[in-house]
């Protein structure tokens, strides 16, 4: 099942009580486990946006934590608040992300961390930007056409070892912080440890 993370940073001359508007970046962050079902980020963004707005019953919703620097939700309450606090020290909303993220593997590691998947889509009101990266797991170097062929497979195996990648979630974050991160690249890691 996938983690969806959802992060909305305001500008920071807004008033803490004012109406809710658009936000000026935002960035969702799906991770999945090796093997992603076929649930696409585009989905999941469509099923959070289509919520009713009216008070609910919060019993199975997601974790939220809303601040005069941005509104972080999560699967759990400390991960949202890691993100949270990262937005209260200046970081962006992929720094945000990635320490919630990294929270997630931490107090969720049954659903996602590290050793997963990265999907990420980001919106940048300021450059009007969009920006996406598939982080998903590739197969191993040794893993060629030949190799498998030599093992008698004749089209790509579905289960078992060989059917293995390797974990793109560090490698995402990676790409994301090196064009959007703004904190120093430890910072974002201490809640998680």
């Amino acid at each position: 099942m996938p983690a969806f993370l959802l992060v909305f940073v305001y500008p920071t001359r807004w008033p803490v009580a004012a109406p809710c508007r658009k936000p000026s970046v935002s960035a969702i962050i799906t991770t999945f486990m090796p093997r992603p079902t076929k649930i696409t980020v585009l989905t999941g963004l469509l099923l959070i946006l289509s919520m009713p707005s009216q008070s609910q019953d919060r019993s199975q919703a997601r974790s939220m934590v809303v601040s005069r620097h941005g509104i972080v939700a999560a699967s759990q309450t400390l991960a949202a608040q890691a993100g949270a606090q990262v937005l209260a020290r200046g970081g962006s909303a992929i720094d945000a992300a990635i320490a919630t993220n990294a929270t997630l593997g931490v107090v969720e590691p049954m659903m996602n961390g590290m050793g997963g998947d990265l999907f990420a889509i980001y919106w940048e009101a300021k450059t009007g930007k969009l920006t996406a990266i598939n982080s998903s797991g590739w197969a191993p170097r040794a893993m060629t056409v030949e190799a498998l062929k030599e093992k008698g497979f004749t089209t790509m195996p579905q289960e078992g070892i060989h059917s293995v990648t390797v974990p793109g979630c560090v490698s995402g974050w990676s790409a994301l912080y090196k064009r959007f991160g703004r904190l120093a690249w430890t910072t974002l890691f201490r809640p998680a440890i």
